[in-house]
């Protein structure tokens, strides 16, 4: 019986309803995302996030966002949600990040002109758990669903990392063969309206994900 040797990771992210959740974790994703930045149309209160937890089952990360958020804000989704790894998408310092003693992901902007290198990502935050990047411009909002230039990865990256902004069940097959991720992050991708997921399309991302990580197998093993 053949064995699946490289598997990549995926993260769901902008959950607003438990019913989204519970079939997430069916699917065998693994981590949810609770989106707590300003502005964002998929915002939930601490709350909310606190019920929704409920829902989701053991060995799944569950992850914050935040951009821009005080420190008093973080520490309230710290008491209510009690998250197991934090995500900044705003221009947070790594001082800033690691103040709070939990794991980290630094979203890097992909979708300016500027050059990212793997020395900079070293210098600026070397504290972070990994990297997420993500076709927003520097200072914006993720969640764009438009996907960035996947080529202006820089090579070599010390960390694991996510690539996000854009992807969707038609394309993220290509997408990891492309790029070889730790992981995937989708939100508005497999949505039917801002915060709503789909079923249907849920399911097919899940699917195509495994299809490029059988692919990979494929590869490496013919090498």
């Amino acid at each position: 019986m053949s064995r699946t040797l490289f598997r990549t990771r995926i993260k769901f992210c902008g959950m607003t309803r438990a019913g989204d959740i519970r079939l997430a974790t069916e699917l065998g994703v693994d981590a949810i995302g609770f989106i707590f930045a300003k502005g964002s149309v998929r915002r939930v209160a601490p709350s909310e996030a606190r019920a929704m937890r409920q829902a989701i089952a053991p060995m799944v990360d569950v992850v914050a966002l935040f951009q821009h958020n005080n420190r008093e804000e973080i520490r309230e989704v710290l008491r209510a949600v009690r998250p197991t790894l934090l995500q900044f998408h705003g221009d947070e310092d790594d001082a800033f990040c690691r103040s709070f003693n939990m794991p980290y992901l630094k979203a890097i902007a992909m979708g300016g002109g500027a050059e990212v290198t793997v020395r900079g990502l070293q210098q600026m935050y070397p504290h972070a758990a990994g990297f997420l990047f993500d076709s927003h411009a520097q200072g914006g909002s993720g969640g764009t669903g438009v996907p960035f230039d996947w080529s202006r990865i820089p090579a070599g990256v010390h960390r694991p990392y996510l690539l996000a902004g854009g992807i969707r069940p038609e394309n993220v097959h290509d997408a990891i063969l492309a790029t070889q991720p730790w992981g995937v992050d989708v939100s508005s991708g497999i949505e039917s309206a801002p915060g709503l997921k789909d079923g249907y399309k849920m399911r097919q991302f899940v699917e195509e994900v495994r299809r490029a990580d059988a692919a990979t197998d494929e590869t490496e093993s013919a090498g």
